[in-house]
């Protein structure tokens, strides 16, 4: 799996996603005693000496700099990256994984446009379909994303854009990207895949014949927990400009700092993607095997729904898993409580474990029927493994196990 995958990073020769992932140039470097990390360039505004040349800079995207609301050289260093990682034409950095998602969908959708969304989705991208469709008129219909079938039953002349997640947060269900991005794509259907979980070291969707890639890059591609940030990368330049133009009337543009902090953390992320992921296997075997959990969810055991899927798309099973406790709420309650190394927070990727229990925090105002009914156990716990030493997690995990 892992050999098959590294083959497809090296472009024409050219070097890997790793060593890519740790050289991006900077805009201006020019000749000897060039900068070895990006310059972070805070200027609002650029300055020209003529109109024809300041009027034609901001024409469209890729000219020169003219407001840093719409292009911004540290930015652009970031955007250049982010496209050449997930194997796109061209991307834009935002102000946070929401602002990518949030204005992909205001720039592409229309009143009465048709929305497939996976049923599985990121609480945030539910609120902003659902406001679509309270809104302005957007239908919005779930399927299932297993197989390619139920896109077929359900698509309609009218549908404009199917959105998907690469891992689902937090269940791990894969999609069956393949079969459902050829799919829309013969019924001309603009394809959104929230890469968010895997980060393009574990996929590229866009190889499978995405049309967009959106990121919460506060998560993994940043990964420590100190910037907060998205992207949209586009497998042509023709939905890139049409988004861009949106994202710079929104005001949804990356800030150079963020920028800069994001590129620092895609330096070490084929480091840390490998180390979450291995922590992540190592907790998850041994919590399948642990009397006070009823279930684990994670793609990379042989257990889970879509484990061969994982198998044959990803390079690995990513560093997010939840787990039932057989104790119910309070049980959950207690174990979060109770660990000493693992946080308490409702963010992941980030080089620390941190965990959450839904039925005391994001769905607190719900029984634990209508938990059930959601998906979602009273006593589910989820966990964005961090890089720390396995067994020390382990042990952390034991003695809140016991407190729960």
């Amino acid at each position: 799996m892992t050999d098959m995958r590294e083959q497809t990073e090296q472009r024409s020769g050219g070097p890997r996603l790793r060593t890519r992932a740790v050289h991006a140039a900077a805009a201006a470097a020019q000749g000897d005693g060039r900068p070895l990390s990006v310059p972070i360039v805070r200027s609002s505004a650029f300055a020209f000496d003529s109109v024809d040349k300041l009027a034609a800079a901001m024409a469209e995207p890729g000219g020169d700099f003219v407001y840093s609301r719409r292009g911004n050289p540290t930015v652009q260093v970031l955007e250049r990256v982010l496209a050449d990682l997930e194997g796109g034409a061209a991307a834009i950095a935002t102000a946070s994984g929401m602002g990518a998602i949030s204005g992909t969908l205001l720039a592409l959708l229309r009143p009465g446009d048709h929305v497939l969304a996976q049923s599985c989705l990121y609480g945030g991208t539910h609120a902003v379909l659902s406001d679509l469709a309270q809104r302005f008129g957007v239908v919005v219909d779930r399927i299932r994303a297993e197989d390619a079938a139920d896109f077929e039953a359900r698509v309609r002349p009218t549908t404009r854009l199917l959105f998907l997640e690469t891992i689902a947060n937090p269940t791990g269900q894969i999609p069956d990207l393949p079969g459902l991005l050829a799919a829309a794509g013969a019924r001309g259907v603009v394809t959104v895949v929230d890469n968010s979980l895997a980060s393009p070291v574990l996929c590229r969707p866009i190889e499978y014949g995405a049309d967009i890639v959106v990121h919460s890059t506060t998560k993994y591609l940043g990964g420590h927990s100190d910037v907060v940030g998205g992207a949209a990368v586009f497998a042509d330049h023709a939905l890139h400009g049409t988004v861009w133009t949106r994202a710079v009337e929104l005001g949804s543009t990356a800030d150079p700092f963020a920028a800069w902090l994001t590129l620092r953390g895609i330096q070490t992320l084929p480091l840390r993607m490998s180390r979450h992921c291995a922590n992540a296997s190592v907790l998850a075997e041994r919590l399948e095997a642990h009397p006070a959990v009823a279930r684990v969810q994670w793609p990379g055991l042989p257990g889970h729904p879509s484990h061969e899927r994982a198998r044959a798309l990803l390079s690995g099973f990513g560093g997010m898993l939840s787990f039932e406790l057989r104790g119910g709420r309070e049980a959950g309650r207690r174990f979060v409580e109770g660990l000493r190394i693992a946080r308490l927070a409702l963010s992941l990727g980030g080089v620390e474990t941190l965990v959450t229990h839904p039925a005391s925090t994001s769905h607190r105002e719900l029984d634990d029927r209508a938990l059930r009914e959601a998906g979602i156990a009273p006593g589910a716990v989820r966990m964005s493994v961090g890089i720390e030493d396995a067994d020390d997690l382990w042990d952390d995990i034991e003695q809140a196990l016991k407190a729960a």
